[in-house]
């Protein structure tokens, strides 16, 4: 018997090492690929933005871009135009390969949209990209649906970590993203794998991601405590108008029947309103405005034109993504809190970062991670509360409509809309 029962731990640990093997080979390939994919499109932007900050004429020509934009997605992109939400919906429910074709539409989208003077990100061009590029080994392979899922994943996971630097919180973000109060922990293994590796190959390239201090945290105590909660009140509020924003604006758009023709008039409306404002700081990334953030104080109301900018870009057919314009708004709203909170500046911005793409997204302990890893555990537990209540607070809604509730976040919210997930 115990032979047996010797024989039977060893056939276990066998399995669990071929586990092991077979995605580590996946996740290497696929982090190859995708942090390279993630290297060229952030060495783009890089020069991009310079060129377009150092010739700001080309602002002018926005709406062209957006009819190109439009042009390219109407004629050649319909499969791939759900962009994220495609994603999601292929591993909630596998049909077809992702097309390859989706990589260097939403590239090029991407590129056009920052170089002419849109206000978008750059996680949705990561994510898409890697999960295009990586689904191409289940067509090769001839992987189940059950392995489908788990591959673009990894192409979710490795596109995250390596755009933004931080493996840890990619690889649970592409978990938790998914269904909204659960997370699916069949994929862990080679999501995390894969996000390291991804965020190797990005770094080994030479790419370089921003960096943020926090230089003061204060002890934790009552009154902190009270204001770390009130701060994740006034983020989930952000960020659930920032996901309702995006729709409000589609609803104007669509009633333009011609697809090609929403950028291309949304252009004129954001090109306008940059040489009205006189400012640039508003569009694009804004890397500069989040660093800014930490250090000096900044008007009270940037938060808000980032939110109308943005959401009225993605809304009306630009490219790149929400994260990093999520961040834009956080910090500087974080920036602002610090007028009347008494809690450090730098480090109300640095919750209101994470924050913010909290109550955005729906992935509280994603954003958490993220925090610690840029800003250092020192200020975890303010990030973490921050997370944690601006998850809360942003409600069922977020800036990704296919996620699935999987559990609500309180008894009053239970009898919202939407889908409720009973058994995952």
């Amino acid at each position: 018997m115990e032979f047996f029962q010797k024989n039977s731990l060893f056939t276990n640990y066998l399995k669990i090492s071929e586990h092991l093997f077979k995605w580590l080979l996946i996740a290497i390939i696929s982090g190859v690929f995708v942090g390279s994919a993630s290297a060229l499109l952030l060495e783009s932007l890089y020069y991009v933005t310079d060129l377009r900050e150092t010739n700001k004429w080309i602002i002018a020509f926005l709406p062209i871009a957006g009819l190109l934009i439009g042009l390219m997605y109407h004629y050649w992109g319909k499969s791939v135009v759900k962009g994220n939400n495609l994603l999601i919906d292929e591993i909630h429910s596998p049909k077809d390969i992702i097309p390859l074709k989706m990589a260097p539409l939403v590239y090029i989208g991407t590129i056009l949209t920052h170089l002419f003077g849109g206000s978008a990100g750059r996680e949705g061009t990561a994510i898409q990209m890697g999960g295009a590029l990586v689904d191409q080994i289940s067509k090769i392979f001839k992987f189940s649906n059950e392995n489908r899922k788990i591959v673009i994943v990894i192409g979710v996971s490795a596109g995250f970590a390596s755009v933004f630097g931080t493996p840890l919180a990619g690889a649970i973000f592409a978990l938790e993203v998914l269904i909204v109060g659960r997370m699916r922990y069949e994929a862990i293994v080679p999501s995390f794998l894969a996000a390291v590796v991804a965020d190797y190959v990005c770094l080994a390239w030479g790419v370089h991601h921003s960096h943020y201090i926090i230089d003061l945290v204060p002890e934790m105590d009552s009154i902190t405590f009270l204001v770390a909660i009130l701060s994740g009140v006034f983020f989930g509020l952000a960020g659930r108008v920032f996901s309702k924003g995006i729709p409000f604006f589609q609803g104007f758009a669509n009633k333009i029947k011609y697809p090609p023709l929403r950028p291309f008039i949304g252009g004129i409306f954001i090109a306008l309103t940059v040489f009205i404002m006189g400012t640039t700081k508003y569009i694009g990334l804004g890397v500069p405005t989040i660093e800014e953030s930490f250090v000096n104080p900044l008007p009270f109301y940037d938060f808000a034109v980032k939110i109308l900018l943005t959401t009225f870009t993605i809304a009306v057919g630009f490219k790149g993504g929400e994260v990093t314009p999520l961040f834009f708004i956080g910090a500087t709203l974080g920036n602002a809190l610090a007028l009347f909170l008494p809690l450090p500046m730098a480090l109300l911005a640095g919750m209101g970062f994470v924050a913010v793409f909290s109550g955005a997204t729906n992935t509280p302990i994603a954003c958490t991670m993220m925090g610690i890893e840029l800003f250092g555990i020192e200020s975890g537990v303010f990030i973490g509360i921050a997370c944690i209540v601006a998850y809360l607070f942003s409600g069922h809604s977020g800036i990704y409509s296919s996620q699935i509730i999987g559990s609500t976040k309180s008894q009053h919210l239970a009898h919202q809309k939407g889908k409720l997930l009973k058994e995952v």
